[in-house]
């Protein structure tokens, strides 16, 4: 699971740990992922490495 910075600052997420049970909105975060591929040139370069890490790491998602 990947946390944007912000949230995890201003939410108490930052408690969770394995095993905590959440609800995951998947229709705003299936909107969220549609917004940052259609602004992401790389996504329709027929490219299959348009979405990246590093892409995600730019648009403020971390990962371990």
């Amino acid at each position: 699971l990947n946390i944007v910075p912000h949230t995890l600052e201003q939410t108490i997420i930052s408690t969770y740990r394995a095993g905590t049970r959440v609800n995951l909105e998947v229709d705003l975060i299936a909107r969220y992922l549609e917004r940052l591929l259609l602004a992401d040139p790389a996504a329709h370069s027929g490219d299959e490495a348009g979405l990246t890490l590093e892409t995600l790491a730019h648009h403020g998602f971390h990962h371990d």
